[in-house]
């Protein structure tokens, strides 16, 4: 392992890839602890703590900035809502149709287009926000000064706006010049900087004797079972056999060999989740735009209430439905069909052309489904672990999934350049199969 380290470094580029992934890093982390004006966090704090709601979530998606109320307090989920809203709509309007078959050309312009959607999602929620952090009062102390109540609004909704487009240039820097994904890399670095905190708070508890020690047993058990499960269901694959028949030209014989078309049970990665709890922070960001509206404070706050039946219900429908909908957009059986019968290649008992992709398509569609319900079923765990045992939101299961997925993810790329260059890399006794986010 030690050997494979100093290899990364041997490795120019590699090199200057993980620099610059690291410094950019280091610059959001920065700028997760700048103070938005006007707001005491410490107020915010203390009222997110207290309440067991989707901000706790929000606030980890956001690496601890939304709890301090910092200039990056809404993260990047505003540039994921704008994504998402992008793909879906590509599905159905002709013209963003054509963008996506006119290659590189057409997805610089739909790029284009995520982040003016963004910046508008970004002030949408930027707007709501500053209006709910209006109202937060904690123990007769306001979370806004009151100095500060004639421009607050316009300010903050400038302030957040502005944090969330520096990181969605962060997160494309890092895809474009550094190693990983960028966007899911942002999310991993916040999630795991409160990993400290997370264990503070925990012996905290277990000290002053509010938390039995069988329950952290318990629970670090449970976190090292989620996380070889996640490593298992991430690496899972279902292989066809693929035939390849010889060719004779000349006196040299070519193909003639047997290999496998490897289908992944989670082609999607840790997408459908991101996508997923990003759709569900709609309803509590509506809510603080229409504070007043008591309909729609009983919507948010009865029915689709953070661990609630129906928020359960909804919240993994929609994992199962992004992961259908995801692994549709990256995997297309008909170009493999077609890739495979230009070079002769055919399944065995299947005809190439047509049926190929159709029998491609029928055990991707299978093999998918439980990939998606055990996602699903684990990305709601932390609502009953918090409804159970009040344990903190870092050992969920959405968090886990989130770590595990990007760090298979960066791995599998750092291995990637090793091997091109002839190193071993982390694993001697198989490769390690990362998902792109």
């Amino acid at each position: 392992m030690l050997d494979t380290f100093r290899s990364i470094f041997k490795v120019e580029e590699l090199k200057k890839r993980i620099l610059f992934t690291l410094a950019l890093l280091v610059v959001y982390r920065i700028g997760g602890h700048i103070p938005t004006p006007g707001v005491d966090g410490s107020v915010i704090s203390q009222f997110i703590s207290s309440t067991q709601s989707i901000l706790g979530l929000l606030d980890l998606f956001a690496g601890g900035a939304f709890r301090k109320a910092t200039i990056f307090a809404l993260g990047i989920m505003p540039y994921i809502s704008a994504s998402i809203m992008m793909q879906l709509l590509g599905a159905v309007v002709p013209y963003l149709q054509r963008l996506q078959r006119e290659g590189e050309e057409g997805r610089r312009k739909i790029t284009q287009y995520t982040r003016y959607l963004t910046v508008l999602i970004a002030a949408l929620q930027a707007w709501g926000t500053a209006g709910f952090l209006q109202t937060i009062n904690w123990n007769g102390i306001p979370a806004v000064s009151p100095e500060a109540q004639g421009w607050f609004i316009p300010m903050t909704i400038l302030t957040f706006t502005c944090g969330t487009i520096f990181i969605m240039w962060l997160g494309e820097k890092i895809t474009e010049r550094g190693i990983g994904n960028g966007i899911s890399l942002i999310i991993f670095i916040g999630i795991i900087a409160r990993f400290p905190d997370a264990i503070v708070q925990e012996i905290s508890l277990m000290w002053v004797g509010t938390r039995e020690i069988w329950i952290e047993v318990v629970m670090v058990a449970m976190m090292i079972l989620v996380i070889a499960a996640i490593v298992l269901m991430t690496r899972a694959q279902r292989r066809i056999p693929v035939q390849y028949p010889r060719k004779v030209v000349g006196r040299r014989v070519f193909g003639g060999a047997t290999t496998h078309l490897p289908l992944s049970v989670n082609s999607a990665g840790v997408i459908p989740i991101i996508f997923a709890q990003s759709i569900m922070f709609l309803p509590s960001t509506v809510a603080q735009l229409f504070p007043q509206t008591e309909w729609v404070q009983n919507l948010v706050g009865v029915w689709l209430a953070p661990g609630g039946f129906w928020y359960s219900i909804i919240y993994g429908l929609i994992i199962i439905f992004f992961a259908y909908f995801y692994t549709a957009i990256v995997f297309n059986p008909m170009d493999i069909a077609d890739n495979m019968r230009k070079n002769g290649g055919y399944i065995p008992g299947i005809r190439p052309g047509k049926n190929t992709s159709e029998y491609v398509e029928k055990v991707l569609t299978r093999i998918t489904l439980p990939g998606a319900i055990f996602f699903a079923c684990i990305a709601i765990l932390p609502w009953v672990l918090i409804g159970q045992a009040n344990v903190n939101f870092f050992f969920g299961g959405t968090g886990l999934l989130i770590v595990v997925g990007v760090a298979l993810d960066t791995l599998q790329q750092i291995e990637s350049h090793l091997l091109m260059r002839h190193y071993d890399g982390f694993m001697k006794k198989g490769r390690i199969r990362g998902r792109s986010m």
